[in-house]
Order: C-alpha cells, then sequence, then structure tokens
C-alpha cells in the first residue's frame, strides 16, 4: 500500500524540499513554502501498455477550426480565434475587467458556453449580464467543486468553458486549501486532461500577486498553452490585453479596450485616443510609434523638467523604465552637454500604455529637450534607440510605423538614417534621417 509523505513547495516557481525552511533556496522568497502531501509507492514497477504512436501527416484538422468569439481585438491576439482544446488563462489586477470580459465573451460566442463562477452566486452572474445585455441566453453554473464542474462538462459538451476564477476551485483528491500550491496545479492537470481529450476549449481566469504575477505555482503558466494580462489603470478607462505566451499565435500581440458602462468595447483606432489635443500646442510632448506584436502604435511622450530644490535631482517615470530614464539623462549629459544634473526630470506616457521596446528612446530624449529648451514639437514623429555614445540605432518595422503616422496625417517624421532606407519610396511625409543625438535636437 502506498505510503503518506510530505513536501514543501514553493508557490512561486515551484522548488520542493523535504523540510521547511523560512526562505525559498531557488527563488529567494520569503515564506513561500507550502506543504503537499504525497503518495510514495513502496515499490517500482517497470509494467505498462504500450501506447500506439501516430503519424503526423495523416492527423486531420480540417474539423478543428479556431472558435470565433465575436470580440475582434480578443481573437487578434490569441491569433485568430481560440483553439479547440485549448488552455487560455487570463490574469490581471483586481478590478481591471477580467470577470467583465470573460461574461462578454460567454455572451457573444455563437457556441455553446459554459459559465462557471466560484466567486459569485447565478443572481449575482445575473446581474452583470443585464449590464453588459439586456437580451443573453447563457448557461451558468456556481460552483467551487472542480469533479462537480467536469462532470457537468462532459454531460454537456460546451466548446467554450470559462472558470471565474482557478483559485476558488477545490477539489477532495488533493491535499492543501482551495488556491494552494498543490490544489491548483492539480486542477489545471485535470482542466487540461478533459480539453485535450473532448477537444474543448477552457478560459481560466487567475488571480496575480501585489508584484503583478499570477499567483500561484509557476507550472500554472507552463501547462496552459496562451497567458494573457488586462493591462491598464484601474480608475482609467483604456485596458490593454496583452499576450505573453500563444502555442498557436505570435507573442506580444495586444489589443485595446475602453471600459463603459456597458462592459468593454473595442478600440478600433488606439493611436488616435493615445494622442493629446492637437489645438494644445506645449513643451516636452513628443508624439512615437512603437509596435506591439503586429501592430503599429502612436504614442504622445510627455517631459517635464524643472530646477531641483534638492541635493539629488528626481526621475520620475509613469509608463518607462525608470533605469532607461538614468540612462538616457547620462546621454543627454555627456553626449549633448545638456545640464541635466540640477533638474527633476518626470516622464509620463499617456493612455496608461506600459513602453518596454527601445524605440521611443529617441522621443523621450527629444521630450526631455523640449521641455528644457521651451521648443514645441509639431506634426512630427520620433522614432530610434539611443546608444551609450549617443548614436541613433536601427529599429525594426520602420514601414509600419511610417504608414500609421502618415495614416494620421503627421508631416514630418525623424528616424535613425540606417532605417531610413526601409521607409516607403512614395512616403507622403518628409523622411529625416539622423544618426546622432545631436543632429536629432538640430532638427527641433
Amino acid at each position: 500500500m502506498p505510503k503518506s509523505t510530505t513536501q514543501f513547495v514553493c508557490s512561486g516557481c515551484g522548488y520542493k524540499t523535504a523540510k521547511w525552511q523560512g526562505k525559498c533556496g531557488n527563488c529567494g522568497e520569503w515564506n513561500t513554502l507550502q506543504e503537499q502531501r504525497v503518495l510514495v509507492s513502496g515499490h517500482k514497477t517497470g509494467g505498462g501498455i504500450a501506447a500506439a504512436p501516430v503519424a503526423l501527416g495523416a492527423v486531420e484538422t480540417a474539423g478543428h477550426q479556431r472558435l470565433q468569439t465575436g470580440i475582434g481585438e480578443f481573437d487578434d491576439v490569441v491569433g485568430g480565434g481560440i483553439v479547440p482544446g485549448s488552455l487560455v488563462l487570463l490574469g490581471g489586477d483586481p478590478g481591471i475587467g477580467k470577470s467583465t470580459l470573460a461574461l462578454q465573451l460567454s455572451m457573444q460566442v455563437p457556441s455553446v458556453v459554459l459559465y462557471v463562477s466560484g466567486e459569485e452566486s447565478v443572481q449575482q452572474i445575473k446581474y452583470r449580464a443585464n449590464r453588459i445585455s439586456p437580451k443573453h441566453n447563457l448557461s451558468v453554473l456556481a460552483e467551487t467543486d472542480l469533479e462537480a464542474i467536469l462532470a457537468t462538462v462532459e454531460g454537456s459538451h460546451p466548446q467554450l468553458v470559462i472558470i471565474d476564477s482557478i483559485q476558488t476551485m477545490y477539489c477532495e483528491a488533493a491535499s492543501g486549501v482551495a488556491g494552494g500550491v498543490a490544489q491548483v496545479t492539480y486542477a489545471v492537470q485535470r482542466i487540461m486532461r478533459v480539453a485535450k481529450t473532448y477537444h474543448m476549449s477552457f478560459i481560466i481566469i487567475g488571480h496575480v500577486t501585489k508584484e503583478g504575477y499570477l499567483a500561484g505555482p509557476k507550472t500554472l503558466e507552463h501547462m496552459v498553452d496562451t497567458v494573457l494580462y488586462l493591462e491598464g489603470e484601474r480608475f482609467a478607462s483604456f485596458r490593454i490585453l496583452r499576450c505573453v505566451k500563444n502555442r498557436f499565435g505570435a507573442t506580444n500581440e495586444v489589443g485595446v479596450f475602453e471600459m463603459q458602462g456597458g462592459g468593454l468595447q473595442e478600440v478600433k483606432n488606439p493611436s488616435q485616443l493615445f494622442l493629446g489635443d492637437a489645438g494644445i500646442k506645449a513643451t516636452g510632448n513628443v508624439i512615437t510609434s512603437i509596435v506591439e506584436g503586429s501592430r503599429a502604435l502612436l504614442l504622445e511622450i510627455q517631459a517635464l523638467t524643472s530646477v531641483t530644490n534638492f541635493g539629488y535631482p528626481k526621475r520620475t517615470t509613469a509608463g518607462f523604465d525608470a533605469n532607461r530614464l538614468q540612462l538616457l539623462t547620462a546621454i543627454l549629459a555627456k553626449r549633448a552637454n545638456l545640464n541635466v544634473n540640477n533638474q527633476d526630470i518626470y516622464v509620463n506616457v499617456v493612455g496608461g500604455i506600459k513602453i518596454t521596446e527601445p524605440g521611443a528612446d529617441l522621443a523621450v530624449a527629444l521630450a526631455i529637450v523640449s521641455s528644457m529648451k521651451d521648443i514645441v514639437v509639431e506634426d512630427t514623429i520620433v522614432i530610434g534607440e539611443l546608444g551609450l555614445s549617443g548614436e541613433v540605432r536601427f529599429v525594426s518595422n520602420l514601414e509600419k510605423r511610417v504608414k500609421e503616422a502618415e495614416k494620421l496625417g503627421f508631416k514630418k517624421i525623424i528616424c535613425p538614417k540606417i532605417s531610413q532606407l526601409k521607409t516607403p519610396a512614395k512616403s507622403k511625409a518628409e523622411i529625416i534621417g539622423v544618426r546622432t543625438l545631436a543632429e536629432a535636437i538640430a532638427h527641433l
């Protein structure tokens, strides 16, 4: 008979140890080890039933088309629709709109959908559904027992199942409390087995920690097929749906939504909404173009400088990496002879977007120069990465960025000289290629 023993598993990285310790030996986090019971067999067996491999060329996929949700931004992010039998993990901060988006999906998908909630009653789901649409025909289940949920799924055979949320699911076969490492791992393993067996798609909503990472073991993200994050400021109207893992499509795709009274509404032209009022001519405002996945977005960079009242000047950012800003101010001081050592510098990306690519370096640097020198930058897009020697380096997808700028009527584009060769030959805008930061400042 198998014996029961215990081990301790880190909720952050999945590290296992036989004894409890305050600090995880792998990731270094404190108080993340949780007790988990395991069954150890008294003897080892080498026997097993051989499985028959399948020739990949003989596998038919014509009958397994992607499931269209009816929300174009969501379909684009996951690669054109949800693949049958796939697991999609949707995470985000509390109150950001995860449950709202999931409920909208379940109400618009033209297939059989089962919405499972472990956090709300059926009446509470009805209240939210009425706010989104007064007419709907949706099957809902308020349950936290995983085995009862999967039995219902196997009996009704829906094409899409939404579970809100995975941390509320509980099963007697696993040890620990609901939301613990053992419970979450077991729940996802059982769901994955049902999804692959019956070719059902699952959207699983997951909680995040205060650091912004998905709660639970890291194996949760490894096991699912697609990982989506819903981002944005909680009290702002815009939401960004970002794909960070996708086995069936491109990663780093983004979809833009606006939170309204009737739920999340698609934003077809996000660049126009992220730009400020063109009638306001202010210093320190520079427009740049970034590429998220396959989409080019125009964003407004705002910089404000003021003489510091302290010995050490402040560097504050919103939507831009603070360490990158420190690097850019050093380049401005050394390569452009700009006295930034006595200036407090504040940088903001309008619209709540977080810029991760270095193609916005030149725009941030010129926004700082614009604020310090009181220069207004009009009808100009600035694109480029800055090197430590002050050179403006190559950026990818410049043709896509130029087309987006032309579509919104911008007349001038400052970009790296080497990237200028890849711009359209019949561009409506004036393309200005620069080699160094000093050349770009001269064009202001």
